[in-house]
């Protein structure tokens, strides 16, 4: 770093979008930080968002900031086609970086920005935000005391109607797939880290609506999947059904988790609330029972986590390599619903999970 450890982490923001305010936010709630700066394509776009966000520099050329030694880190934030090369960049000039998932556009980038990586010292975090709900800290602990007994089978849901605000999500080239690379990532990572490696998946995926209107009111065409309906097999022997969809009116808060395991149940994010189990050995309630959790800013649990990294206060998390499997597990649906058969994830090397 450029200052002293005691000092404001000294934050650019690479990408003026929608997932801006996430971090944005997140890292104010954290405190420690100074988001220095955003940087976006635009100049009156990105110096009205910066104004509006009271943000006190606005720029249009990444290499600006990341040539700037009073900036300590950056948030990458910004379309899949331009991760590899503006993560890598980052990395090479001494920058501590967060990574928007998905982290790339396929694994071979990943791989590429993981050398990048080594290279820093580790310096490179991918941006996994769903780890970092209150209820699924909970959860992680209940699974890592062993509480719950053998895990039988899980489903979980990423729902949403899909994104309207800009094009580029619909354009391949600028993205390497539809909802599983947009939506999806987020709960294969939430798989992983919560239950273990997934091994081999089984595919089916359709394109339900291939025309969109945009929030702006341009209409977009699209081929790429839009509903996907995948079976993982666990290193552990655990099933889990993955439910992925950018048609959907209602949508999920965020994401819809159940559990059912030897013990009892856990469901997250559904009608009965952020979290609840009914586990009466566990809980020590006859029926459902909800976990007191607690009450925090979206995003501040993150980036505090995240900063703490920066400050060598926490050791480097698994992120970058669940940031890689996560995009080999992707591939590995489409694969298999091309194939029509069961597939292996590729990279069985690579340690990911419930670090």
């Amino acid at each position: 770093m450029s200052r002293s450890a005691v000092d404001r982490i000294a934050v650019a923001v690479i990408g003026a979008g929608f997932i801006a305010d996430y971090h944005i936010n997140g890292l104010r709630a954290a405190g420690g930080a100074e988001v220095a700066a955003l940087v976006g394509r635009r100049p009156e776009v990105t110096l009205a968002r910066a104004q509006a966000l009271g943000i006190a520099r606005a720029e249009t050329d990444y290499r600006r900031v990341l040539d700037d030694d009073a900036i300590d880190a950056v948030v990458i934030a910004t379309p899949d086609d331009t991760h590899e090369r503006i993560a890598i960049d980052a990395l090479d000039a001494g920058k501590h970086v967060l990574l928007q998932k998905p982290m790339a556009l396929d694994s071979a980038q990943c791989r590429t920005i993981l050398q990048a990586d080594e290279r820093a010292g580790r310096r490179l975090t991918v941006s996994f935000m769903h780890r970092y709900f209150p209820e699924v800290r909970w959860l992680h602990e209940q699974l890592q005391s062993g509480a719950l007994g053998a895990i039988h089978s899980v489903r979980i849901r990423n729902a949403t109607p899909g994104a309207d605000w800009n094009d580029w999500f619909f354009t391949p080239g600028n993205v390497s797939g539809g909802v599983v690379m947009q939506l999806g990532v987020h709960g294969i990572d939430l798989v992983q880290h919560l239950f273990g490696r997934v091994t081999d998946v089984a595919a089916d995926m359709m394109t339900a609506r291939p025309e969109r209107r945009l929030a702006d009111g341009r209409m977009v065409r699209t081929e790429l999947e839009d509903n996907v309906l995948a079976a993982y097999r666990l290193e552990s022997g655990v099933r889990v059904s993955h439910e992925m969809s950018y048609t959907e009116l209602a949508g999920c808060d965020r994401f819809r988790l159940e559990l059912y395991a030897e013990r009892g149940t856990v469901w997250l994010r559904t009608e009965r609330g952020a979290a609840a189990i009914h586990a009466p050995a566990v809980s020590g309630e006859p029926g459902w029972a909800t976990p007191a959790l607690p009450e925090e800013t979206l995003g501040e649990a993150h980036h505090r986590h995240w900063l703490s990294m920066i400050r060598g206060e926490a050791p480097p998390d698994d992120t970058p390599t669940a940031g890689l499997r996560s995009v080999r597990v992707a591939e590995a649906i489409y694969a298999a619903a091309r194939s029509g058969t069961r597939t292996p994830v590729a990279g069985k090397e690579e340690t990911v999970g419930c670090a």
